[in-house]
């Protein structure tokens, strides 16, 4: 059974097939938050404090950092900003944590002060990011997220992007990587512009899972991108990718209507044993009066439950999709 372990200075997850969901929560990006990248640029990290804080008690598995601010000499500017945002954000939880960055010297100097085993997101499959950012990889022993596009973009042909996935996982074995250590990225379309992008992406998780044995994560808002009411779309989409076999995503965990169909979805994926993380969470819930549900109670992910096993997604990701 592929397993990916990442981890915290104290804590330990573990993605896989027989894993509860795995949550990375996305809030900590500044690109498209012109008040984030502000605060940041000014050493203000005010919010940055508040959204790790509110996605771990939101429940989130893993927070993803990204201190991409500026497309100018992001070289120069950027590996220290991701070193500091990182080592504040280490500080305040223990929840694993995602490098963020199409910055090669960012990843490199914030996995020499990661605590753990960060995952790093990502690489794709362009000749030149693969010789840069795995021989980081192999010599950190980090996980990494795979990005299924390459020089020639992004293709609309599921088939080409299982290509590319197959040919970064194969890369990373040159390296001495192995495939446990490589999470996939099929890369989702938006639903709204591409009728199949559904199918696609459910078909793509099932190859990947069973001929690749990978691992696979997303940009989980991507699919509803330009739809009213994004969060109806995005709920409905996550019991269904977990069905095809995706074990992780790049998410918003503060978006409750979200949340409950991750737990739901472990509940009847059977990685929520004896249903315990969804009594615990929810055992006091009472629909609101007219019939309209409340929130969903905020918790904090405490040893065992099903979010500590297992908007927007923009920033270096989509840098590294052609996009930005």
């Amino acid at each position: 059974m592929t397993r990916t372990i990442v981890a915290s200075a104290t804590r330990e997850i573990i993605i896989g097939f027989d894993q509860p969901f795995c949550v990375i929560g996305e809030r900590i990006n500044p690109t498209g938050r012109k008040k984030l990248a502000a605060e940041m640029i000014a050493g203000n990290f005010e919010t940055v404090i508040r959204d790790a804080l509110e996605q771990a008690a939101c429940g989130a598995t893993m927070l993803d950092v990204n201190a991409g601010v500026t497309s100018v000499n992001p070289n120069e500017t950027e590996p220290g900003l991701l070193v500091q945002t990182l080592e504040i954000v280490q500080g305040l939880v223990d929840l694993p944590l995602s490098i963020d960055s199409s910055v090669t010297a960012a990843i490199e100097a914030a996995l020499k002060v990661a605590k753990g085993r960060p995952l790093v997101n990502s690489v794709t499959g362009e000749e030149e990011k693969l010789e840069a950012i795995l021989p980081l990889v192999k010599k950190y022993n980090v996980p990494v997220v795979a990005i299924s596009n390459d020089e020639t973009g992004i293709s609309m042909d599921p088939d080409v992007r299982f290509a590319v996935a197959k040919k970064i996982v194969q890369r990373c074995a040159d390296f001495g990587i192995p495939a446990h250590d490589v999470v996939v990225d099929p890369l989702v379309m938006p639903i709204g512009a591409l009728g199949d992008a559904g199918r696609q992406v459910f078909a793509l998780l099932r190859r990947l899972r069973e001929e690749l044995k990978v691992n696979t994560t997303c940009g989980l808002s991507n699919i509803s991108f330009g739809l009213p009411h994004r969060h109806g779309i995005n709920a409905a989409f996550i019991p269904m990718v977990i069905g095809a076999g995706m074990t992780s995503a790049i998410m918003n965990p503060v978006r409750p209507q979200e949340m409950e169909a991750v737990r739901g979805a472990n509940v009847l994926n059977g990685t929520d044993e004896n249903c315990t993380n969804w009594i615990r969470t929810y055992k006091d819930y009472k629909p609101a009066e007219g019939g309209q549900a409340v929130a969903a109670p905020t918790q904090v992910n405490a040893p065992g439950d099903g979010a500590s096993n297992g908007g927007r997604r923009r920033g270096g990701r989509e840098a590294r999709m052609g996009r930005g």
